[in-house]
């Protein structure tokens, strides 16, 4: 299998999208930008250059990077894009991941993003990832699969389980 050059993690949040990109950076030698990083500046305020970032790294030839922020960046990323790996396990294991996921940052108080810690206090926010992987998560999978649709020329993987997940980058 030849490499992609442009390429997209798809999924509700705490699904695995970024670590998945860091694996596929190494593996497939390509510059990962995390969206994240781009978007939240300090007290998690959006960073007003974060659109002009995006377009700038997604007009190189080669990128890995998480789909979301689409009210910022509309198809700008599937425009680009040659692949998408679309995370699409069961909402019992999304769940669980960003749950564990939200614990231990809350309690490592580690850095994220421009000086920004997630808190237990965090959680309450509509926005935070864990609501919002539980009350989006169909509606973003409709949207995926919308966009997928839309973009017929784009290579879409869609991996249902974690299991499947990790067999397909074994073999990739």
């Amino acid at each position: 299998m030849t490499p992609p050059r442009r390429v997209l993690v798809a999924g509700i949040s705490g699904v695995g999208k970024t670590t998945l990109a860091r694996r596929l950076s190494a593996r497939w030698g390509l510059p990962r930008w995390e969206l994240d990083a781009l978007h939240h500046g300090p007290g998690w305020t959006p960073r007003p250059e974060f659109a002009s970032d995006v377009r700038r790294f997604a007009a190189e030839e080669r990128w890995v990077t998480e789909d979301q922020y689409h009210r910022a960046l509309g198809d700008l990323l599937w425009e680009r894009a040659d692949t998408v790996i679309w995370l699409d396990l069961p909402r019992r294991t999304v769940m669980w991941r960003v749950v564990r996921r939200s614990a231990a940052r809350a309690l490592t108080r580690r850095e994220l993003w421009n000086g920004n810690r997630e808190s237990a206090r965090d959680w309450l926010r509509a926005s935070h990832p864990i609501r919002w992987a539980w009350s989006q998560a169909e509606s973003r999978r409709e949207a995926t699969a919308a966009r997928a649709a839309r973009f017929p020329g784009v290579t879409v993987v869609r991996l249902r389980t974690a299991r499947q997940a990790r067999r397909w980058l074994r073999q990739t």
